[in-house]
């Protein structure tokens, strides 16, 4: 196949394109850090990119928290304005095969079970429980404790800033696509991608980043809330497999068709920390009791449906991954 990628010079991106030409496809890349730079919102860009290609792995978005509205005129022009402008010349072309990077952010908090009232969904936490310390969503009917699990691909979508509804409005936007055109459409959710590449100071860099880089300055990482957060830490190797997966297999025509992709290991937040700062010979972590507003407490994946249809498992451990990103500097 004669594949684009959106965003193929960036960080999960040029993955994407390496393990494509392992499997002897050939890449187009549209990157606005690439030779000559191409914006993925240029039509007439995108159409020049488009041309002789057989199917399209739109990477492209600006990432990040996007707590705040500070940067959302920005976020909705790059990743949905973008996304409508991809898929209106794919149309064009008569392209009929897309993969998105999708995002665990579209859950908004994960999967809770309550002892008394079984699977709940918890609201936003609010500004005085975090000030107090209470990170733990409680149960919305009665308050009690939860028990965090897996969330699957059918949860309903809570999207908790500005960043995650753009990811959601992609996701629309690639269904409406895939009805209207015939096409075949994938999103997969990413959970937390890390791994050589990943760009570092940064507002948008991912929390691994942040605290590689603090350990290369010889500063301890600042890990937020307990530190107790769950997250599914996944590396960007396996990520580029999954894309290349769903490529290889298409998904029914005329719909779109969400995948988890996560490692299947649940972490958390100050284990990553500290598995980094043991690979880096320290300083140790501290945890601050500082929060972001916008930040879900947890969020693990169940990828059994991507293991079960696509025939796609993570390769790298929690431990070998957190050892060679260390080592990546």
């Amino acid at each position: 196949m004669r594949v684009l990628v959106t965003g193929g010079a960036g960080f999960i991106g040029s993955h994407v394109v390496r393990a494509l030409r392992a499997r002897g496809h050939e890449t187009v890349v549209l990157d606005v850090r690439a030779d000559p730079p191409s914006d993925v919102r240029d039509v007439e860009a995108v159409r020049r990119a488009l041309t002789g290609v057989d199917a399209v792995c739109h990477q492209a978005a600006m990432v990040g928290l996007g707590a705040g509205f500070a940067d959302a005129v920005e976020y909705v022009s790059r990743n949905d304005l973008g996304t409508a402008v991809l898929l209106t010349a794919m149309a064009e072309a008569g392209i009929r095969r897309l993969v998105l990077a999708g995002s665990m952010v579209v859950y908004g908090e994960g999967r809770y079970t309550c002892g008394r009232h079984g699977t709940v969904r918890p609201g936003p936490r609010t500004v005085a429980d975090l000030d107090a310390g209470r990170f733990e969503p409680p149960c919305p009917v009665c308050g009690a404790d939860l028990a965090p699990g897996l969330v699957g691909e059918d949860a309903p979508a809570d999207p908790r800033n500005v960043y995650a509804t753009t990811k959601l409005a992609q996701e629309h936007l690639a269904a409406a696509w895939a009805r209207a055109t015939g096409g075949s459409a994938v999103s997969l959710r990413y959970h937390n991608v890390y791994g050589p590449g990943m760009p570092r100071d940064t507002p948008y860099a991912g929390v691994a980043s942040f605290f590689r880089s603090a350990l290369a300055r010889g500063v301890a990482p600042q890990v937020y809330e307990d530190g107790c957060q769950r997250r599914d830490f996944v590396h960007v190797r396996d990520v580029a497999a999954a894309n290349v997966a769903a490529l290889e297999a298409g998904s029914p025509d005329g719909a779109l068709t969400a995948y988890n992709t996560g490692s299947g290991e649940v972490r958390t937040v100050g284990e990553m920390a500290r598995a980094l700062a043991a690979a880096y010979g320290g300083p140790e972590p501290v945890v601050t009791g500082a929060y972001r507003l916008g930040d879900v407490r947890h969020v693990t994946a169940d990828s059994a449906r991507l293991r079960g249809e696509l025939g796609w498992t993570a390769r790298v451990g929690f431990a070998e991954g957190m050892r060679e990103f260390a080592a990546a500097g």
